[in-house]
């Protein structure tokens, strides 16, 4: 059991004013968030069918839930892992046009999800995408957006400490950005982990960028599905969350693939038998807007604005009994 105590831990806040906070902070955010980045709420699936290529699969190895239906016989139906491929179908079925863009409450189920503080099997965030020009598919379109959802976090930390002061956590004034090359150069001797925490630790955040391709070790920084993100063009915001010692990631996001850099990665993954698939056609024929986009975590959010220790706190999912009462023994409360 992959489990960090932290020493003599108050939740300040109860159940009930924690639910109450939640709710706040998800309603505002969400509101603010689509304001600064020009983005229209849109509803999403749940699952989407194996053979439409639109799932996610994350790092290659995770299995999604699947499922048939009655009356769609033959398909096999996939809950989604995340809606990056999904979201730059739907810009273009629903008449977005330059510089406008989508977000939605994504809900997916990860099975196969290694449990600890931040990780659970429920995954609740925004996903959100949003229409670029081929010439703006640049490291300058990326950080300006992430320096925007930077603003807009660092902006939730002053709502909620005029109405939680006593239970917020307070957030560094900037963000700072390292390549994963520059990472691993700084740190040599590290592992993935160990780099990350000691950039984080240092900046307090940090956006870590080009995650996917293999570093001068031979070694990827961390797995990318080769069919949505630009390797060269995205990254990992991540803040030090000083309760738990820790690195703790909200987003994930970059500039979607245009026709080359799919097929580029898709050889590098050796998963060329993808541009058969509907979505990847529709990339190669340039049917597609170019899009940038990401996730942010809900949770993982309401977590770091309430300086909780479990991401258990602030969402309901299913836990090992173990892991349950050695929480209530530290007055941890999941939900």
């Amino acid at each position: 059991m992959k489990l960090i105590i932290p020493e003599n831990y108050d939740p300040v806040l109860t159940v009930r004013e924690t639910q109450e906070a939640i709710k706040y902070i998800r309603d505002t955010f969400q509101y603010e968030f689509g304001k600064e980045l020009n983005l229209s709420r849109i509803s999403a699936p749940l699952y989407v069918t194996q053979s439409s290529g639109l799932n996610d699969n994350l790092n290659g190895t995770e299995k999604p839930v699947s499922f048939t239906m009655k009356e769609l016989p033959g398909e096999q139906l996939e809950v989604v892992h995340s809606l990056a491929k999904w979201k730059r179908m739907a810009l273009k079925k629903y008449g977005f046009k330059l510089h406008e863009g989508l977000y939605t409450n994504m809900n997916a189920i990860r099975k196969d999800e290694e449990l600890d503080n931040f990780h659970s099997t429920y995954v609740d965030q925004w996903d959100w995408e949003k229409i670029i020009s081929k010439n703006e598919r640049t490291q300058q379109t990326l950080e300006e957006h992430v320096r925007t959802i930077f603003k807009v976090i660092k902006h939730m930390e002053h709502e909620v400490w005029y109405k939680y002061p006593q239970a917020v956590n307070h957030l560094p004034d900037d963000i700072f950005f390292i390549t994963t090359q520059e990472l691993l150069d700084r740190y040599p001797n590290l592992s993935v982990k160990e780099r990350e925490n000691a950039i984080t630790k240092e900046h307090g955040c940090v956006f870590v960028m080009q995650i996917g391709d293999k570093l001068s070790n031979n070694e990827k920084h961390d797995g990318r599905a080769p069919d949505y993100d630009d390797w060269t063009l995205n990254g990992d915001i991540l803040f030090w969350y000083e309760p738990l010692q820790s690195a703790l990631e909200i987003s994930s996001m970059g500039i979607r693939v245009d026709e080359d850099t799919l097929l580029e990665q898709l050889k590098k993954e050796n998963c060329l038998e993808r541009c058969e698939l509907p979505f990847h056609k529709a990339i190669l024929n340039k049917e597609l807007p170019y899009t940038l986009g990401g996730g942010i975590g809900q949770s993982r959010l309401c977590m770091l604005l309430l300086k909780k220790a479990h991401i258990g706190e602030v969402q309901a999912s299913l836990w090992p009994e173990d892991m349950i009462d050695t929480c209530l023994k530290n007055n941890i409360q999941i939900l």
